[in-house]
């Protein structure tokens, strides 16, 4: 029966093969990955034939009627080797890729992850309040807390400081006038017609003169259509 490892982080990955070991653990924080050295088996070499037997024989259930017709060792290896690749990419089956490698290879297994582990510490703060596993990213050495419990002053500030220049910013560009420029209609109506008349000289739809009308006492102008005067009232023409 194997051994369960316990990482100290929250998340691991075993990265482990036949060939070697070797262990990525994550930050509890930001879930930054350190990979441990790899350490090579030593067991690997010796009876690759045999361990390939062993794990054809205990898959034989999974893989039905190939199994049955495989003939020569040759055969047997591909397909251990085709349950192992399918065995990574199926979550119910990684932590049990390894039942069908040998006792010595299960020890070496165990040693190479305690080893992995006194390896990966090294990378990581353990916050004395949250107990959480930190990379140094997440670590106040300052505060010697993570940086949930105790954040950095200046990346705090240096945070505050952007987000005011941001507000700023939007409450300037509120007040900013955009548009200078006059806002007129060209659209008028036709004193003779009644209808829009467009925005030439004459009316689009009787042609009747739009031009204002002068008047002839103080100069004045009066929109087309007009007889007496706005300002003065002199009859108009």
């Amino acid at each position: 029966m194997m051994v369960k490892m316990q990482p100290f982080t929250r998340n691991m990955e075993d990265n482990s093969t036949e060939a070697g070991f070797q262990f990525t653990f994550f930050c509890d924080i930001c879930q930054a990955g350190y990979k441990s050295e790899f350490i090579p088996s030593k067991t690997y070499k010796k009876g690759s034939v045999l361990r390939g037997l062993g794990k054809a024989a205990s898959v034989a259930g999974s893989i039905g009627a190939r199994v049955a017709d495989l003939k020569g060792l040759s055969d047997v290896a591909r397909a251990a080797e085709t349950l192992e690749d399918a065995s990574y990419r199926t979550p119910d089956v990684i932590s049990e890729r390894f039942e069908g490698m040998s006792p010595a290879w299960q020890k070496e297994h165990q040693a190479a992850f305690a080893a992995a582990v006194n390896e990966a510490k090294g990378q990581f703060q353990r916050c004395p309040k949250c107990r959480l596993w930190v990379c140094e990213n997440d670590w106040n050495e300052e505060e010697g807390l993570c940086v949930e419990d105790a954040p950095r002053v200046s990346t705090e500030v240096a945070a505050a400081k952007a987000q005011r220049a941001k507000e700023q910013i939007w409450e300037k560009a509120k007040q900013a006038e955009v548009f200078t420029g006059k806002i007129e209609s060209k659209q008028t109506i036709c004193p003779e017609c009644g209808k829009p008349a467009g925005a030439g000289k004459f009316c689009n739809n009787c042609g009747a003169p739009l031009a204002m009308k002068k008047c002839p006492k103080c100069g004045a102008s009066n929109p087309a259509g007009t007889r007496f005067c706005g300002e003065c009232g002199t009859k108009l023409k």
